[in-house]
């Protein structure tokens, strides 16, 4: 009788830590892996490149593309940015197993209110964000990024930016859900 107590206790734990608002505003939902390979490809990766990853949950899009780079022999670097103990736990054990851990990078942030300058330390010409966020918070995001940030590319997943203008360029692939380009 207490296991099943025990049990249903670390069940509510884990649902309040990957739902709750106090610790992120966007719930935890991951990247679908039957995407990875589009979602990777329309990264396009480079060497002088850095993929960012805001809500990067438990790294399965930084880890995926840090893996093809590796196999590529790229110098790709990645920054995953969480704000979830939990996913951020997850994440540092993912990297220390990773073959290509030395090029990631995982910062525990608000990504709301962060100082993007930190995550710019290596120093990339080419600039990719991931973002598989709410649509409402999307917007707010690009916006953002804008206002701090010169030149960088949009590789959003489910959900198409209304302002279309901001990019010169704009990409849907289809894949079990869209994948939305913007450079």
């Amino acid at each position: 009788m207490i296991f099943i107590y025990l049990i249903t206790l670390v069940i509510i734990l884990v649902v309040f830590l990957f739902s709750s608002k106090t610790l992120s505003p966007i719930p935890y939902f991951p990247s679908q892996p039957v995407d990875m390979p589009l979602i990777v490809k329309t990264l396009k990766l480079k060497n002088n490149q850095t993929v960012i990853d805001l809500g990067a949950g438990d790294g399965i899009v930084i880890f995926s593309a840090a893996q093809q780079s590796y196999k590529q022999k790229l110098g790709t670097k990645f920054v995953a940015v969480e704000i979830n103990p939990i996913l951020i736990l997850i994440l540092h054990l993912r990297r220390l197993f990773h073959p290509n851990k030395k090029n990631i990078k995982i910062v525990r942030d608000d990504i709301f209110k962060m100082n993007f300058d930190k995550l710019l330390t290596f120093h990339s010409s080419l600039l990719t964000f991931y973002l598989y966020i709410s649509p409402w918070y999307l917007e707010k995001t690009v916006k953002n990024l804008k206002l701090k940030i010169k030149k960088f590319g949009v590789v959003s997943y489910m959900y198409p930016l209304k302002d279309k203008t901001v990019f010169a360029k704009v990409l849907a692939v289809k894949g079990k859900n869209k994948i939305f380009v913007y450079s």
